[in-house]
Order: C-alpha cells, then structure tokens, then sequence
C-alpha cells in the first residue's frame, strides 16, 4: 500500500475565473484525492490534497498545466501533514 502524504500549492498566474478550481476538484477527484482548492485574495489558488503519494505527485504536476484557460507563471508546493479527515476535493469559497 503507498504511504499517504498531503501537499499544499499555491498556483499563481491567471487562475481565478478561469474554472481553475473546478478543473483541479475534477482532476483530484478522478485520482480519489481528497482536499480543498480555494481562491486567495492576492488572485493566487490555493490547493491542498491528500491521498496515496503517487496520486498527489501527480495532482500536483497537473497543477502547472492547469485548464486550458488559465496561464500557469509558479506553483509553490510544500508538504504538510496529512489530516486523515479529507473524504472528498472541496471546492472552498
């Protein structure tokens, strides 16, 4: 069984109003992620996932591409503790 990790990012870029957050719940979903991706107020995204560590790799590899209509410039990604509590992707307000 893979070892569960939990990666925070923040996306920066044109990625707020672009369905960056929908398109990342999609993906993270479609990899069984759980976690969150919210708008922050400097007009970054930001993401945390949890779940087996080759899937969050590859959420977070994702992230530099995001949807099509999005413009990626950096993704600052840290590892932090894994809650154990994230069932489902949430897309925060």
């Amino acid at each position: 069984m893979m070892p569960i990790t939990r990666m925070h990012a923040v996306i920066s870029g044109t990625v707020q109003g672009v369905g960056f957050r929908y398109w990342t719940a999609r993906k993270a979903d479609g990899l069984r992620l759980g976690g969150y991706a919210r708008n922050r107020f400097d007009g970054t995204v930001e993401v945390e996932a949890e779940g087996p560590e080759d899937a969050v790799d590859e959420l977070m590899e994702l992230l530099w591409s995001g949807p099509p209509t999005a413009t990626v410039t950096g993704v600052d990604i840290r590892t932090v503790e894994p809650h154990g509590d994230d069932e489902a992707f949430n897309i925060l307000h």
